[in-house]
């Protein structure tokens, strides 16, 4: 019982005192750093994380290592991609592959890396990112399978052959439901347990709050001693049979409950492994009521453990193809994918009845930061074609359609550009924009009888301002304002001196440090090329240190 709080006394002061950024599952931290920070995360992370986590998980902490892999492979990537001086573009793809190859190697399951770290950690497809991710990936399983074995990670599962009737896809579709169900909970009460932990050590010693907790989870412990760490052998037992159906669904709630004060008093570790366990838990209880109802026609509860472990996981994440990945290469039961993939799209569906935040992103959204919507290239994608129009104040009724035949004189026939209805996306009237090569283009209401205003470049970018404009005014993109992608320069812009007119900038000398980027003339930017010439009145752009 006393084990769990000293680790709360070796791992709570580290914690406090080197990156208190490592406290906790660690995901939501890299994913924040990719989408606000252009993937910077602080080099000592990874050292902290990876003493903090070792030591919770080895004296009982119940939450996974794979949260902790994530942040320590970013962190390492962050790291070489600071020291290397990698643009911001780049640098999110690096931390993407340090996360991805930790995944990989740690589960033999280089899909599952791949998938993970696009669907998670990147949250958008690109050639360059998705071909990188996956050497990443690659590179790590290939180094790993020497020292780790290149069998797969949850060996000993099973194989659930495939599912002996059509029908009982009805029963996984149920699974699906149920698990979907078991995922959210899982979350609620994670993060309602870490408001219950805030609340009562108030006022208190932070560093010193993981002992407590430590001797919370150790009472635990004692009562039910399977949820001691990862869990993977207890999986095991389940799945052969050693344990009670009652005693699995104490497994699963105490699961839950365990995990949860773990992370809520400031434990390290990751949330990935107690899905599984619960998933697995969940399926296998589901399992073992089929096949007493309905017999061995049912199919095997291996079956269900494995749909229980892709439901819960996909529907507490809403990473489909992460969730399908795992399980398939943890298991190596490539018979599994047929009835996973259908489990995974429905958890997935019916996870957002229970709430937009996956458990993920709700310890962001907790702190005000929505990476999922107040992205500002999201300014862009989010809006629609009557968002961007110039409103028509003499809205045209669109004609009906004749042949040319039958007009009572030959017509020149042109070809008009593409009109686009109100409610499609901005992506869209570009895309049209640019292939028809027109200036404006059309946008009709959605009974498509009227033209209620005209798409332009102009109208495109001016709205797109004003978003970000409100996206700025209000904090709503949860940007750091410290943060720049040059934190030591900036631009200074001044007008130009009465000598400098009628001469190109290539002749000016300028001070030590300060080098023009930029020509404005009557609000109109320009390059600052060597052979432009200054005319009275320009604004000179330099870039200068702070």
């Amino acid at each position: 019982m006393l084990v769990p709080a000293i680790g709360g006394i070796v791992y709570g002061p580290l914690v406090y005192r080197f990156a208190r950024e490592a406290r906790g599952h660690g995901v939501p931290e890299v994913m924040v750093a990719v989408a606000e920070k252009g993937g910077r995360i602080r080099p000592r992370v990874a050292v902290v994380k990876a003493l903090a986590s070792a030591i919770t998980i080895g004296t009982g902490g119940s939450v996974g290592r794979e949260g902790p892999i994530v942040q320590i492979g970013s962190a390492t990537a962050s790291t070489l991609g600071q020291w290397i001086r990698t643009p911001d573009s780049r640098m999110r793809i690096l931390v993407a592959c340090g996360a991805g190859g930790g995944i990989a190697a740690t589960f033999n399951a280089p899909i599952t890396g791949v998938f993970f770290a696009v669907e998670i950690i990147l949250r958008e497809l690109s050639a360059e990112g998705l071909f990188a991710i996956m050497l990443s990936a690659m590179v790590a399983d290939a180094v790993a399978i020497p020292v780790l074995g290149g069998h797969a990670f949850l060996a000993q599962f099973p194989l659930a052959t495939a599912l002996h009737h059509s029908q009982n896809y009805l029963l996984v579709a149920l699974l699906a439901v149920i698990a979907a169900a078991v995922g959210q909970l899982f979350r609620v009460v994670l993060y309602a347990t870490e408001d219950l932990c805030d609340l009562l050590w108030r006022g208190r010693p932070e560093w010193a709050r993981p002992i407590a907790g430590g001797l919370v989870v150790g009472v635990v412990l004692l009562g039910v001693p399977q949820l001691f760490g990862v869990g993977y052998p207890v999986m095991f037992k389940a799945l052969d049979g050693d344990y009670a159906a009652w005693f699995l669904l104490v497994l699963i709630v105490g699961k839950v409950v365990a995990t949860s004060l773990t992370l809520g008093f400031g434990g390290s570790g990751g949330v990935f492994a107690p899905s599984l366990f619960v998933g697995l838990m969940t399926g296998t209880l589901f399992g073992v009521g089929v096949q007493h109802l309905f017999g061995g026609a049912a199919g095997s509860p291996a079956l269900y453990a494995a749909v229980g472990m892709a439901g819960v996981f996909g529907s507490s994440t809403r990473a489909p193809l992460t969730a399908l990945a795992s399980v398939v290469e943890m298991t190596g039961d490539y018979a599994l994918t047929l009835p996973i993939m259908l489990t995974v799209g429905v958890a997935t569906v019916v996870s957002r009845a229970f709430g937009y935040g996956t458990i993920y992103t709700t310890k962001l959204l907790r702190r005000g930061q929505d990476i999922e919507r107040t992205a500002p290239w999201r300014a862009f994608a989010g809006l629609s074609a009557d968002q961007v129009m110039d409103v028509s104040h003499t809205p045209v009724e669109v004609p009906e359609v004749h042949p040319v035949a039958d007009l009572a004189e030959p017509v020149i026939q042109r070809r008009d550009p593409r009109a686009v209805f109100a409610s499609e996306s901005v992506v869209e009237v570009v895309r049209h924009l640019q292939t028809e090569s027109h200036d404006a283009i059309p946008v009709l209401a959605q009974s498509g009888r009227h033209v209620i205003g005209w798409a332009t470049a102009h109208s495109i970018l001016r709205a797109i301002g004003e978003r970000l404009a409100v996206q700025a005014a209000t904090g709503a993109d949860g940007a750091d304002p410290g943060h720049s992608t040059m934190p030591a320069h900036h631009v200074l812009e001044v007008v130009a001196p009465a000598e400098h007119v009628g001469r190109s900038l290539g002749e000016l000398t300028w001070p030590d440090g300060y080098v023009p980027v930029s020509l404005s003339s009557g609000g109109r930017h320009r390059e600052a090329r060597p052979d432009a010439v200054v005319r009275h009145g320009d604004l000179i752009g330099l870039l200068a240190r702070r």
